[in-house]
């Protein structure tokens, strides 16, 4: 009798298993065509970058940003925008920085920027003495004696053997953002960092450094060199260990602002207090437009708005996107966003963070929380024919930390990572560097997930 019955039963759940696995691939291949062919994304990525420009949390720019991305919501779809406040912080760049290379027989100018978040030098500067290191451990071993009165150089590189470029980045990034603090620790009255990139040109990159006070209370100023000034300076130290930086920056930090996530939202048919959200960050540092980090990743969540609203799609569960403040010098909005959905008792199904670049997509990397990874994997083949089809168990991005903590499942999209740290956090990352159809590629897999996450959760 049950062996009867599972011979009767198995062809039933294959069977319905292929049917719903036809059904998806013909809505995927629907919601790709309405992508590559009617998709706003570019559009709107392309006003974000050349009307409105760079975005620092804080600046004109960033509050511009948030008036625009709540009309461009609304437009795309949203039965409703909440504009959810948040206070940031406010760091102004002021006066381009200055910094000379004395080698005792020449005088050079080195491309540099200060980091977000370091003091300036006041109006007089620094000039000394400097000393290279490769590591926090050779620092400590150098020590005090030998360090005190001097500028501190990391001089360190970004490792090419990585072929996923974002390890590299995670290995040489705490450099640039507790650099200041070791240093300060020995009695340097300055740092230098090589810039967090494998691009060998002359563009400094910026990005955010903390001043850590259980390192060392000082604070000290602190700025990346470009990639070739850095080849200079060591090259200039081999030749003469007392070549000298002379460095001026006019950066300082003003008093935090009032500032918004921007949260935009579709109704789900079941009418119930569970959520999706996919989410990027609005905010962008001063030195480019902020194209690829992060205005790639707001139009491609915007554009989920009008995809369901112009394929008629009914979501199940509330769709929100949301549009972060402050990821790159504080992550103030992700902090506000947990806070409020945890107030409001909301649960939440998974979030997704895109926040690597509006490139050709390659997959996702998705939480194990809740089982999420167990199931995302079971769309592999439906994905396949997109080539977004990677999954690797990892949880999402930098906005999405508070969430997770909150015990949601996080899931951060992953395009192809080979060209992003050329341009990150430099004047190079401009709306001239996006590709079209790579951006409606790596939109189109964002809301393929979006759609099967909302249909089987």
């Amino acid at each position: 009798m049950i062996n009867k019955f599972i011979l009767i039963f198995i062809p039933f759940i294959f069977s319905n298993h292929f049917y719903s696995q036809n059904i998806d691939s013909t809505q995927l291949r629907k919601i790709y065509d309405f992508y590559l062919t009617e998709s706003k994304c570019y559009e709107n990525l392309n006003f974000l970058c050349k009307t409105i420009g760079h975005r620092l949390s804080g600046s004109k720019g960033a509050a511009n940003a948030v008036d625009w991305c709540k009309k461009a919501m609304y437009k795309a779809g949203a039965d409703t925008v909440i504009l959810q406040p948040c206070m940031v912080p406010h760091w102004v760049r002021g006066k381009a920085e200055e910094c000379y290379l004395n080698s005792g027989k020449t005088k050079n100018k080195l491309s540099c920027c200060a980091l977000g978040s370091s003091v300036g030098t006041g109006l007089n500067g620094i000039k000394a003495k400097v000393i290279e290191v490769k590591s926090f451990d050779e620092l400590e071993k150098i020590g005090t004696e030998n360090i005190k009165g001097k500028i501190v150089f990391y001089n360190v590189f970004f490792n090419q053997t990585h072929i996923n470029t974002g390890a590299a980045y995670s290995e040489a990034v705490k450099y640039r953002v507790k650099g200041a603090s070791y240093a300060a620790k020995y009695g340097a009255i300055g740092a230098l960092v090589r810039s967090v990139t494998s691009a060998t040109d002359d563009a400094p990159h910026t990005g955010n450094m903390v001043y850590d006070t259980t390192i060392s209370k000082i604070k000290i100023p602190i700025v990346a060199l470009s990639y070739k000034a850095a080849d200079e300076l060591n090259n200039s130290l081999k030749n003469n260990p007392n070549s000298v930086i002379e460095l001026k920056t006019y950066c300082e930090n003003l008093p935090e602002v009032l500032s918004y996530n921007v949260i935009g939202q579709i109704n789900g048919e079941a009418k119930n207090n569970s959520y999706i959200i996919a989410g990027g960050h609005l905010d962008s540092w001063d030195l480019g437009e902020g194209a690829h980090d992060d205005g790639a990743g707001i139009v491609q969540c915007i554009e989920l708005l009008n995809m369901y609203k112009k394929l008629t799609l009914k979501p199940k569960n509330n769709i929100r996107v949301v549009a972060f403040m402050n990821e790159e010098n504080g992550l103030r909005g992700g902090e506000a966003y947990a806070k409020f959905a945890k107030q409001n008792n909301e649960k939440h199904i998974a979030a997704l963070e895109t926040d690597a670049g509006g490139y050709t997509p390659r997959g996702f990397n998705v939480d194990t929380l809740n089982g999420l990874f167990n199931k995302v994997i079971l769309w592999e083949k439906l994905l396949a024919p997109y080539f977004a089809n990677r999954f690797k168990k990892e949880g999402g991005g930098a906005d999405l930390i508070a969430l997770e903590k909150l015990n949601v499942p996080c899931i951060g999209f992953e395009p192809d990572s080979q060209r992003y740290f050329d341009i990150h956090h430099s004047k190079e990352d401009t709306f001239d560097k996006i590709n079209k159809r790579e951006l409606e590629l790596s939109s189109a897999a964002i809301g393929a997930l979006i759609y099967l996450l909302d249909k089987y959760f």
